[in-house]
C-alpha cells in the first residue's frame, strides 16, 4: 500500500471543464492528498521523495477521472498541485517564466505580467480570497515576516532576489493585492542596455568616465523605469579593489566587486520595536570606513545623511530617486532633508545639494514599454540662491510607431560638462567631439 492513500470517488462527475471547474478539481485533488497522508511515513522522507511520491498518487487519482480529462490536463492538474504542497501555487508557473518581468495580482481572479515593457493579463487564478492570502502567508513566512489583520501589509524579498510587496484586506478592499518585481539570472551590463536601445555609446563611455573619476550620481525616474538596473550596470566600472557599502529596503543590487559591504532595512516588528532604518544604516556605514556608499534609493531623512556622506571623502557615491526630471529630483532632495528634523534656510540646504552632487541622471519608461536614458544633466554650482544645472545628453521622443512603441532620437547639447577636467585628470580622456550639438546613433 502507498504511504498516501487515494480514494479517487469525489472526483467523479461528468461536466466539460471549464476554468472554475479545473479548479475545483485541483482543491479537490490536494485536499485529498492531505487527509491521505501517512504523517508517521513523511516524516522519514526528503522533499525530493515526497515530492516523487505525492506526483505518483496525485497521478494515480487523475487516471480514476480519465473520462473528465485529457492527458494534456491531467498532467496540469498533478503539476498545480505539486506547486500548491511545495510551492506557491499558482504563481509558480509565472516564477518560472523568465520573460516575466512583473508579477501584479489584483484579488484573486485578476493576474497580469509585464512582459518586454509591456502588460498583459494571463489566465491565473486563485481558489478564492482566503486561498490568495494563505500564499501570500507562505511567502511572508518563507521570510520570516508576518502578514495578517494586525500587520496587513509586507514588503520583502525572495530568496531569489524577487522584491514582494502584499497588502490584504481590511486595507484591500477587493481581495489581496500582491506585486512581485523579477530579475533576470545574471544583471544586466551597459552593453545589454546599449543593445536594447536604452542609451548610447556616447553616454555610456561619459558615464563609466564619471563612476571611475568617483563623481557622485543621482540616478531619478519613475516606478519601473530601471533606475535600479542602470545603477547596477553603473556599479561595474567601480574598481575592485574600493570597499563599497550598499543600503537598501529589498536588495536588489548585485554587484560584482569583492569588497562590498551589503546592507538591509528591517521594518518594525508586531510591538512596533526593532525597526532599522536607511538613515540608520547610512550612518552605520560611515563608522566602517567606505570608499563608496550606494543607497538603493532616498526616499526620507536619509537623503541628508547621504550628502553630508559625499561631502566628506565618499566620493563617487550613488543613488535613485523618485522623480519626473533631473531638476525635479532636487526638489525632491530638498524635500527630504527637510525631513530629518532640522531648520535650516533653503539657500544652505541647496548649497549642500550643489556641492555634494555633480551629474544627475534621468530614466524614463515611456510609451510601449521601452526604457531610455532620457537625460543627463550636470550640476556647475549657485546662481544667487538657485541650482545651477545644465543637459549634457537627451533623449526626444518623436511619436510612436504602428505598435504605439515611443520613437526618437538621443542628442548631444553641445556643451561641455565642468567636470571634464577632473575626468581627465583621472585618466578619462573624452574625445572633443563627444560633446558637440548633434544627433547620437545608437
Amino acid at each position: 500500500m502507498s504511504r498516501l492513500q487515494s480514494d479517487p470517488t469525489s472526483m467523479k462527475g461528468a461536466a466539460p471543464i471549464t476554468q472554475e471547474r479545473f479548479l475545483r478539481f485541483k482543491k479537490q485533488l490536494h485536499e485529498q492528498l492531505i487527509t491521505g497522508m501517512d504523517l508517521s511515513a513523511i516524516g522519514t522522507m526528503n522533499e525530493e521523495e515526497l515530492r516523487v511520491e505525492v506526483r505518483r498518487v496525485a497521478e494515480d487519482l487523475c487516471r480514476q477521472s480519465a473520462d473528465l480529462l485529457n492527458l494534456t490536463e491531467r498532467e496540469r492538474l498533478v503539476t498545480e498541485v505539486l506547486d500548491e504542497t511545495f510551492g506557491l501555487g499558482p504563481l509558480e508557473t509565472l516564477m518560472r517564466d523568465p520573460t516575466i518581468t512583473d508579477i501584479m495580482i489584483n484579488g484573486p481572479k485578476t493576474a497580469y505580467v509585464e512582459r518586454k515593457g509591456r502588460l498583459e493579463r494571463v489566465n491565473v487564478a486563485f481558489n478564492d480570497n482566503r486561498h490568495l492570502v494563505q500564499i501570500i502567508q507562505r511567502i511572508a513566512g518563507r521570510i520570516g515576516r508576518r502578514v495578517d489583520e494586525t500587520s496587513p501589509m509586507v514588503d520583502a524579498r525572495l530568496a531569489d532576489g524577487s522584491r514582494v510587496n502584499a497588502i490584504i484586506p481590511p486595507l484591500a478592499l477587493d481581495g489581496a493585492l500582491l506585486s512581485i518585481r523579477r530579475f533576470g539570472a545574471r544583471p544586466l551590463l551597459t552593453k545589454d542596455l546599449m543593445a536594447n536601445k536604452a542609451l548610447t555609446a556616447e553616454m555610456i563611455m561619459f558615464l563609466q568616465a564619471c563612476i571611475k573619476a568617483r563623481v557622485n550620481i543621482i540616478i531619478s525616474g519613475g516606478t519601473g523605469s530601471g533606475k535600479t538596473t542602470l545603477l547596477n550596470a553603473l556599479s561595474s566600472y567601480i574598481s575592485e579593489d574600493e570597499r563599497v557599502a550598499t543600503i537598501e529596503d529589498a536588495a536588489e543590487l548585485r554587484l560584482q566587486q569583492p569588497r562590498v559591504v551589503r546592507m538591509e532595512t528591517r521594518p518594525p516588528n508586531i510591538e512596533r520595536e526593532g525597526e532599522v532604518t536607511t538613515r540608520d544604516l547610512v550612518r552605520n556605514a560611515l563608522r566602517m570606513r567606505p570608499d563608496r556608499i550606494i543607497v538603493g534609493e532616498c526616499r526620507g531623512p536619509e537623503a541628508l545623511d547621504m550628502l553630508q556622506a559625499m561631502n566628506t571623502g565618499h566620493d563617487g557615491s550613488m543613488t535613485t530617486i523618485h522623480a519626473n526630471d533631473t531638476r525635479d529630483a532636487l526638489s525632491r532632495l530638498e524635500m527630504m532633508i527637510g525631513m530629518a528634523g532640522f531648520d535650516l534656510p533653503i539657500w544652505i540646504i541647496r548649497r549642500q545639494i550643489a556641492s555634494a552632487v555633480q551629474i544627475v541622471v534621468q530614466v524614463a519608461r515611456l510609451t510601449g514599454g521601452v526604457r531610455r536614458l532620457v537625460k543627463v544633466s550636470e550640476l556647475t554650482g549657485m546662481e544667487g540662491d538657485v541650482i545651477s544645472m545644465h543637459d549634457l545628453f537627451g533623449f526626444k521622443q518623436t511619436g510612436v510607431d504602428e505598435n504605439r512603441v515611443a520613437q526618437g532620437y538621443f542628442f548631444s547639447s553641445g556643451i561641455r560638462p565642468h567636470i571634464l577636467e577632473r575626468l581627465e585628470i583621472s585618466g578619462n580622456r573624452l574625445p572633443a567631439e563627444m560633446f558637440e550639438r548633434r544627433i547620437l546613433n545608437v
